[in-house]
């Protein structure tokens, strides 16, 4: 379901934990995706972010799957999708 969601609003998509923070920072995201594989550190902050305001968070199982639902082809740690 989550891949599914990702794949279907790629026009809307930013992708890399930077990004994301920064986006939801401005009030820019509806929600985000976070690979469970990927390095803690860095999925937390936006996890805790994502808490703070109240935004929703998906977690999937792989970076891998995240990144190809994307439409790249790397792995992606962290996606969200902006607000439309």
């Amino acid at each position: 379901m989550s891949y599914e969601k990702v794949t279907q609003g790629q026009s809307r998509l930013i992708i890399g934990t930077k990004q994301t923070l920064k986006a939801m920072k401005n009030g820019h995201v509806s929600e985000v995706f976070l690979a469970d594989d990927a390095d803690k550190q860095l999925t937390q902050k936006v996890a805790d972010l994502a808490k703070e305001l109240d935004i929703m968070c998906h977690h999937v199982d792989s970076m891998k799957k995240l990144g190809t639902a994307c439409g790249i082809d790397v792995g992606a740690s962290t996606v969200a999708i902006k607000k439309n």
